[in-house]
């Protein structure tokens, strides 16, 4: 299989899932148990979360909080700032979120919160004008993401962070797609939340963080025991944690190496389809990205029968997000950038990871574009 749906989900790296092994079958103490067996978890787990720390540039150790994944840690930021500011009734976040935050946004607003939905351009960058212009002393919070799941496209964090900072607002970053492909120095941004996922970068599914600023609100999602320095109850997942830290050190280790390769393969898989199959375009490509997606839009096919297809192949690759895999909806982040719904649903994206080599990329290039003009052809003829 050619797997081309890393911001999916990503293979688990096997030097992960060595130093995982241990804390599975020996080592597997309660972190909350007194006696020395779970006392020698709990060093593990507070390690970890120091390498993290480092990794993510923040300033303590406390910043750091173990969650399920990204959407809990999401929804700890979010929540949190609401309930630190309970006469604000304004929340600002983008058109074009991943469906952990625009979801719950729009429960929210069916609770009594105004949202405020900022646009994007037909390139995928956001309004900032229209950002400062509803930002006041209404807004609890604003959560942007650092970089979009579906275009890869990146907002320019740094700007928005400091006009929150003059304007005293809570500022949470949905960093899912971005920690573990960008280099982040949380010192020198004034974030007060960012959330992130281990199965991002190569890490294990069900572990997840939240960095919160010192100072910053939080309030838990979940009460019972006292894990997490009260923050987060539940006992700790240590061998998702040991597999979370040690993958964001390994991809950063590389980063500059791995961050090369990958782009040059994105771009050189971007250039070859869009030299062989006609009217096709890439949504965003004028824009900062990360380095491993393209999102393509070729008019005359359904998304949804040329995945099934590029699957029957060989191939993975997704229409979106995974997490609206089986919706009929086009993607609402390609229709906020001015997409019809008809080319929003002639639309799919490929990502790749630093597992991803270039005889699967020229492999790619083979397959795609004789697929495509099969189902063009089929298309005119049930025309």
């Amino acid at each position: 299989m050619i797997y081309l749906d890393n911001n999916a989900t990503t293979k688990v790296a096997d030097e992960v899932l060595e130093v995982m092994r241990p804390f599975f079958t020996d080592s597997y103490g309660n972190p909350s148990s007194l006696y020395g067996f779970g006392q020698a978890s709990r060093r593990t787990v507070e390690e970890a979360r120091g390498e993290i720390q480092k990794l993510l540039g923040a300033k303590s150790e406390r910043e750091i909080i173990f969650t399920s994944g990204g959407t809990e840690s999401n929804h700890l930021a979010i929540l949190s700032a609401l309930r630190s500011n309970p006469t604000r009734k304004r929340i600002m976040t983008s058109q074009v979120e991943h469906s952990s935050v625009k979801n719950l946004c729009q429960s929210l607003g069916r609770e009594g919160y105004e949202i405020i939905w900022i646009g994007v351009s037909p390139t995928g960058s956001i309004d900032l004008e229209a950002l400062k212009a509803f930002l006041d002393e209404s807004v609890a919070l604003v959560s942007i993401m650092w970089a979009n799941n579906e275009t890869g496209v990146l907002f320019p964090i740094e700007q928005i962070a400091e006009i929150t900072r003059k304007k005293k607002i809570s500022f949470h970053v949905d960093g899912i797609q971005a920690v573990g492909k960008l280099e982040i120095n949380l010192s020198n941004i004034p974030i007060d939340y960012l959330s992130f996922s281990a199965h991002k970068f190569h890490g294990p599914k069900g572990i997840g963080g939240l960095y919160a600023h010192e100072g910053a609100p939080l309030t838990p999602l979940f009460v019972g025991g006292r894990q997490e320095r009260d923050r987060r109850a539940g006992t700790e997942n240590v061998p998702g944690i040991i597999g979370e830290a040690r993958a964001l050190k390994l991809v950063m280790d590389h980063y500059s190496e791995h961050s090369k390769q990958i782009r040059m393969l994105r771009d050189r898989l971007e250039e070859g389809l869009l030299r062989q199959i006609p009217d096709s375009f890439v949504n965003g490509r004028q824009e900062p990205r990360i380095s491993n997606t393209t999102n393509i839009t070729i008019p005359g096919i359904e998304a949804e029968v040329f995945l099934i297809r590029l699957s029957e192949v060989g191939i993975a690759a997704s229409g979106g997000s995974a997490c609206l895999t089986g919706a009929l909806e086009p993607s609402h982040v390609l229709q906020a950038m001015g997409l019809s719904r008809e080319l929003s649903a002639s639309s799919v994206r490929l990502s790749l990871s630093r597992y991803t080599t270039a005889g699967e990329i020229d492999q790619a290039l083979e397959v795609i574009p004789k697929l495509v003009r099969e189902l063009r052809r089929l298309g005119e003829v049930w025309k």
